[in-house]
């Protein structure tokens, strides 16, 4: 993972001054590397009996689908408002520089599926706990929240206790 940690670059003052942005497109385009971390990330998840991978907006989108594909999982988007086509729960939550929604499909998820949720990076797990909610909603069977990358210091698994939490990258 050496290698993989070492594509991620740091972008200070993004989206807003104070936030380090973990950039994962410097990742995201090196082939190998990018093949890399999902395979590994799949491989956890290979004997779970996953029926979808929920992505949450934007980069886990990238993640979820990805994850889906290698374990033959279906891939269910979770959007910020106004941008699924179809009726909608919503859940609202704050992220470290502010406050935000997300909404997916009233049948997105049938009840007893079980769900791997997929997103880029946990910081402060505002954002995942209004996907966790959402999935509950729906009654979907959560089996873990897998992340690319965990900002440790902000303990953000805290906030998705009980849900197991996994991340391939730790700083």
């Amino acid at each position: 993972m050496k290698k993989a940690k070492k594509l991620i670059r740091d972008i200070k003052d993004f989206p807003k001054k104070g936030v380090v942005f973990k950039d994962i497109t410097t990742l995201l385009k090196d082939g190998p590397s990018f093949k890399r971390v999902i395979d590994l990330m799949a491989a956890r998840y290979k004997n779970k009996k996953i029926d979808v991978v929920v992505g949450v907006e934007a980069r886990g989108f990238i993640m979820g689908a990805a994850l889906a594909y290698k374990l033959g999982a279906g891939v269910i988007p979770i959007r910020k408002p106004g941008k699924l086509p179809f009726k909608t729960h919503k859940a609202e939550y704050e992220l470290e520089y502010g406050k935000d929604a997300l909404e997916v499909h009233i049948d997105a998820i049938k009840p007893g599926e079980r769900v791997l949720i997929a997103d880029d990076l946990l910081a402060t797990g505002g954002t995942v706990k209004a996907a966790i909610n959402l999935i509950k909603k729906l009654k979907g069977e959560i089996v873990e929240a897998a992340f690319l990358i965990e900002l440790t210091f902000l303990k953000g698994r805290e906030k998705l206790k009980p849900y197991p939490v996994f991340s391939l990258i730790q700083y």
